[in-house]
């Protein structure tokens, strides 16, 4: 039979690949063609028409949006997580071929002109279900920003000091021989493109629930988050606000004369009037003096109660993968980034480093003990070194589908020590990702480094420990490879 498919994460770094990887060797050892579309960081090229028509189904394996879904129209559609892709794609295919067999396939009709933004709402989900999707949705838009800004930023502090904010602005001195004006520009710029993370989160929330015309309530919604104060909590909930109005107003019957201007103006027009004036009258106030209360609790911790909270979202980390657990620390984190409290970035870096934990601890752990792992497992540990130090938490997920009951236990109480030394130390990061390679950025590097150190240890010797109970060391030799995603 013939596949094609299409993968699809919030980050768009690694899940996304993995998964098409996984699909293609499943596909592969069943005797099946598969052709995937990685609609990642890195690009892909898209899926041709003629490769479409020839498909017998299509698998949508996405966390987010799969942009341009009108494509597959008329196919049998077989969907699920990435995390379903990476981990049973035998399966997948499975339901896929039963797909084909129910619906025979049908020429789709022709894509539109206009390439089409994507959300990921699975139609008769839970609401919960629901609610993470269109979290998901604003978080994996607004992470190019993040990366983006959070870099530049500090990038300008590795070069002008953290004094570089007081610099005047460079539209009115900037000097192309001075290193500081350079750390200024790129303070400056990197500002600016933080200063759109609360509208965009906002923005693409509520475009998840109600399409187009609610993306300029969103945005403008978020906006107003940031200038009532309430910030990125109140921007998430500009976001549901302005889906949910969205979605309420669509469902007024109109004449059909109007009914053409709706989506365009109408709908945008009101939604963004509706709110508006709740955010600006009504609910922006009372979320700024929750924000508030955050930011001073936050500045306030010390001692065993930061230590606490770094364990907790280290293991948060670690639990999934990258997943939605993971994307809730890592959001936290970045959030923090707008209040820019000596706190806030030692959470940044408390995330980051307990983040590294995993892959790196597998990869020493495979190394240490190589015959208590498998050979691809053992292949999946001599790439998890980089993955580990790039910051890419899902390195560690070929260890885990196969043994997920003594991997995903290890490495929750190493990533969970490693957040809290780093915490208990005051290593502080102003980048949101960049792993070992943003090193020179840490604020008390090297108890930073024996922090991640001692997590990779302990969750190295957990994993070790854990792979001896209930099994002799030959048996992890002995089995099958089938049991481990793909390196």
């Amino acid at each position: 039979m013939k596949y094609v498919a299409v993968t699809a994460c919030p980050t768009g770094i690694a899940h996304t690949y993995m998964a098409a990887e996984a699909l293609e060797q499943a596909a592969k050892d069943a005797g099946h063609e598969m052709l995937v579309e990685t609609q990642g960081s890195a690009g892909s090229t898209p899926l041709s028409t003629e490769d479409i028509q020839a498909a017998d189904a299509v698998i949508l394996a996405a966390d987010v949006g799969v942009r341009d879904r009108d494509r597959f129209a008329g196919k049998p559609v077989v969907e699920a997580s990435v995390k379903q892709a990476i981990n049973d794609a035998a399966g997948l295919l499975q339901r896929a071929a039963d797909a084909a067999e129910q619906q025979p396939a049908a020429a789709p009709e022709p894509a539109a002109d206009e390439p089409e933004l994507g959300s990921k709402v699975v139609a008769g989900a839970g609401f919960g279900t629901r609610l993470r999707q269109w979290l998901m949705t604003g978080v994996s838009y607004m992470i190019p920003f993040v990366a983006a800004g959070g870099l530049l930023i500090a990038l300008s502090f590795a070069l002008g000091g953290y004094q570089i904010t007081e610099a005047p602005p460079v539209t009115e001195q900037f000097d192309a021989a001075s290193l500081v004006s350079w750390a200024a520009l790129f303070n400056q710029v990197g500002s600016t493109a933080f200063e759109f993370l609360v509208p965009v989160l906002a923005g693409f929330i509520a475009f998840a629930i109600a399409d187009r015309p609610a993306i300029a309530p969103g945005f403008v919604g978020g906006a107003i988050a940031v200038t009532v104060g309430a910030g990125f909590l109140g921007g998430l909930i500009a976001g549901l606000l302005a889906g949910a109005v969205l979605f309420a107003l669509k469902k007024v019957k109109v004449p059909r004369g109007i009914a053409g201007i709706m989506p365009v103006v109408v709908l945008p027009l009101l939604g963004t009037l509706i709110v508006g004036v709740l955010m600006f009258v009504v609910i922006g106030k009372p979320i700024a003096l929750v924000m508030a209360a955050l930011t001073a609790w936050l500045t306030g911790l010390s001692g065993a109660n930061a230590a606490l909270l770094g364990a907790l979202l280290g293991a948060m980390i670690a639990f999934d993968m990258g997943g939605p657990i993971n994307k809730v620390a890592y959001t936290f984190a970045v959030g923090g980034l707008s209040i820019a409290t000596t706190a806030s970035l030692e959470i940044m870096a408390a995330v980051m480093a307990a983040g590294m934990v995993p892959p790196l601890a597998l990869a020493l752990a495979s190394a240490v003990r190589g015959k208590l792992f498998t050979p691809a497992e053992r292949a999946s540990g001599r790439t998890a070194w980089l993955l580990g130090a790039s910051f890419i938490t899902e390195g560690a997920i070929p260890f885990a589908a196969g043994d997920p009951l003594r991997v995903i236990p290890s490495i929750v109480l190493g990533s969970a020590t490693t957040g809290a030394l780093s915490m208990t130390f005051g290593a502080t990061l102003r980048a949101p990702h960049g792993g070992a390679f943003v090193l020179p950025l840490v604020g008390n590097a090297l108890p930073y480094l024996g922090a991640i150190a001692a997590g990779v240890v302990v969750a190295a010797i957990a994993v070790l420990f854990a792979k001896q109970i209930g099994r002799r060391p030959e048996t992890a030799e002995a089995a099958p490879e089938k049991t481990a995603v793909p390196a």
